[in-house]
């Protein structure tokens, strides 16, 4: 065929016939089709503790999520994902060098220097752990300042990127769109994580595995605990060395509440003194290495044994858990189990005289009453955050349908408030909450968490072991 003679095309029978003039309009007047935005994914930054001292650094979970990077040494580190081609991108990790001995920077960077921190990858290893093409962290200024296409960028978790890259005197050029691009790659980098593979599973089971030991070497702590001035500390304490040793650490911070403790939801003061009488209200976490976290209560009664009140109250949350629990399955709502749990909190409020309405009335929209005693959700998905996917849009998790391979707590409690008159007298000062994690199943979920007793009876039964071993 001679050189720019035009390719038949190939029609159908059905094709109508195109006219010259057709042909001439239909190749003019397009807009140019605007390249794909990059995206940028930080790792975030170190923050002062105190003077000169600062906290422990873990990467922003979806960054660790995107490059299986979790360590202490990704301060500051960026992944940019780079348009390519018409609908694609190429990912690009900028990564701070190994700070090399012909220089002072090994010694005299407090913060980067190995001196100081230890050795971290050089690109090259960076680039073999990952499968992504690293470059000299120095470099991403000058991407950043150049033109480029629209950035959507993970804000909030790295100041000087969040300038860089939207600040006010940026090319010169408002983005009033900038805000909701964003905005969508948060809701997105969110929603890829609300369903676990089974390597991420894997990892949640590790979590909870640890997790459990560490409430184990609790039960076996309480006759010291008991003794100390400030017993929950020591409770913390201990569960935070097991977190420690097996792991990265706690996956947020630890409860360890006694008594009217127990009625403060994130009570992680953990100051107070234990009462052989009263219950303990442990709420902890172990994360891996690889900073996915397990999330567990058990109200556990210091003295081994439940008192009549107690058990009334603690067999009442956990059957509106176990309401919770049969309420999970492929295509349910993910509000379904929370609305399972507190319609057996209601009528057990009811039975009680507590609530002076019905529990269909209490239930009731424009009602709630029951709320004063319980007032938080009934769980929440469960990641590489305690509160994993919480950026994710409401049709996709809170207003959404639960699939198999999503992870999550389920946790009804009731916090009988020591000054809410309200209450009879002997049911006031008790917090009672039951929280386990599990993962949805194509018939239904599977608890991780199976190791851990949760009737009453076996709760005791279990602290009687440990506490003879």
């Amino acid at each position: 065929m001679p050189e720019n003679t035009p390719v038949p095309l190939a029609v159908g029978s059905h094709d109508l016939p195109v006219s010259p003039a057709l042909a001439d309009f239909m190749t003019r007047g397009w807009a140019a089709s605007p390249p794909p935005d990059a995206a940028s994914v930080p790792a975030g930054r170190l923050t002062t503790r105190s003077n000169d001292c600062d906290h422990r650094f873990r990467p922003h979970s979806a960054y660790a999520c995107l490059t299986g990077l979790a360590g202490e040494d990704q301060c500051d580190h960026v992944l940019v994902l780079e348009p390519s081609g018409t609908t694609g991108h190429e990912p690009v990790l900028y990564v701070r060098p190994r700070s090399p001995r012909d220089g002072a920077a090994f010694y005299r960077d407090r913060r980067h220097g190995e001196f100081w921190v230890g050795r971290r990858p050089d690109l090259a290893e960076a680039e073999r752990l990952t499968g992504i093409r690293c470059l000299p962290l120095d470099r991403l200024p000058a991407l950043l300042s150049g033109p480029r296409p629209p950035t959507r960028l993970l804000r909030g978790v790295d100041p000087a990127l969040d300038h860089a890259v939207h600040g006010a005197a940026h090319r010169g050029v408002a983005d009033h769109g900038a805000a909701h691009r964003d905005a969508e790659l948060a809701a997105v980098l969110g929603e890829l994580r609300l369903v676990k593979d089974p390597w991420e599973i894997a990892q949640l089971q590790l979590a909870v595995d640890h997790t459990t030991a560490g409430f184990e070497d609790v039960v076996r702590a309480l006759p010291r605990a008991l003794r100390h001035p400030r017993g929950e500390r020591w409770i913390e304490g201990v569960f935070g060395l097991r977190a420690r040793a097996e792991g990265n650490g706690t996956g947020y911070e630890t409860i360890a509440a006694s008594g009217a403790h127990a009625c403060v939801l994130h009570w992680t003061r953990n100051d107070g003194a234990l009462d052989p009488g009263s219950l303990l209200l442990l709420d902890a976490g172990v994360e891996t290495d690889t900073l996915y976290t397990a999330d567990i209560t058990r109200t556990l009664p210091l003295s081994g044994r439940f008192s009549p009140v107690q058990r009334q109250v603690y067999e009442l949350v956990l059957a509106a858990q176990d309401a919770g629990i049969a309420a999970l399955r492929p295509g349910a709502s993910f509000r379904d189990f929370h609305r399972a749990a507190m319609r057996v909190v209601a009528e057990g409020l009811a039975d009680w005289g507590v609530l002076k309405v019905s529990a269909d009335e209490a239930l009731d929209a424009d009602s709630g009453r029951h709320r004063r005693y319980t007032l938080c959700g009934s769980g929440h998905m469960l990641g590489l955050d305690v509160h994993d996917c919480a950026t994710a849009r409401r049709e996709t998790y809170l207003d959404g349908v639960l699939d198999v391979g999503h992870v999550l707590t389920v946790e009804p409690g009731l916090y009988l408030q020591p000054d809410d008159e309200t209450l009879p007298p002997e049911l006031r000062g008790i917090g009672v909450r039951v929280e386990d994690d599990l993962v949805i199943t194509e018939d239904g979920a599977r608890l991780l968490s199976s190791a851990l007793p949760r009737a009453a009876s076996a709760v005791e039964e279990w602290m009687g072991a440990l506490l003879e071993s």
